[in-house]
């Protein structure tokens, strides 16, 4: 192996771009890691990862209230790369951010509060390897909001007139989608065949007029009609 396939590539994307670069900075004196910045947008992160090694994506966020569409833009991200790592940097987090950012693909949740830069170096590093990084507090939250919340809850995407464009077992393809998960997961959460599965898929293309996996999620957050962290999908 040469020296520079054993380097871990990190793609640190940030709103604040001077804040970026200082974390890239530091981590770009590591032994062992090569660093580059861009802009937390989508099409910018999906450009870099096309055209450049990326093993790892460390998003961060400086403001809370920016979090959720931040987060929205990593599922947009983990959907069309699944086999890209991601960490979120964020300043703070509660349930709700860490049953959506775990949702959307974030299989690292850091907060400087809670850990030094030599802690981040190290998370960085599980995450490429397919662990997941999360405090006790965290996988607490994780296994408290499973119980409280359906474990497969749906998309509701409706027409201009308000009319619903799926059923309720097609929406819950789609969250299963979004999160994504293949067609055989997603028949072994559903407790359906996977060619049942195959079916539902295509139907759903047909419904919405799309023809790909990453056009089905694009369409669905841009009907700005996501229920699933908020209510519950009765099973049929």
């Amino acid at each position: 192996m040469s020296f520079h396939e054993s380097l871990l590539h990190i793609l640190v994307a940030d709103s604040a771009q001077l804040r970026s670069q200082l974390i890239s900075t530091a981590l770009s004196r590591r032994n062992g890691f090569h660093v580059s910045t861009c802009h937390l947008h989508f099409h910018e992160i999906a450009e870099r990862v096309r055209s450049e090694p990326v093993d790892v994506l460390l998003a961060e966020v400086e403001r809370h209230e920016d979090l959720e569409k931040d987060v929205e833009k990593l599922q947009q991200v983990h959907v069309t790369f699944p086999r890209l790592h991601m960490v979120l940097l964020a300043s703070a987090y509660d349930q709700q951010l860490v049953t959506r950012a775990f949702r959307a693909g974030i299989r690292g949740l850091f907060c400087f509060s809670q850990g030094d830069f030599r802690s981040l170096c190290k998370c960085l590093q599980c995450v490429n390897r397919g662990e997941v990084w999360a405090n006790s507090e965290q996988v607490n939250m994780l296994l408290d909001g499973v119980r409280h919340t359906s474990p497969t809850p749906g998309w509701n995407i409706t027409s201009a007139t308000g009319k619903s464009l799926l059923s309720p077992r097609e929406g819950q393809v789609v969250a299963l989608v979004a999160d994504g998960l293949s067609n055989r997961e997603i028949a072994a959460v559903l407790h359906l065949t996977e060619n049942t599965v195959k079916k539902y898929v295509f139907r759903i293309f047909e419904k919405l007029g799309v023809s790909s996996r990453v056009e089905l999620v694009r369409y669905a957050m841009a009907s700005h009609e996501v229920r699933g962290m908020h209510s519950a999908v009765a099973l049929s």
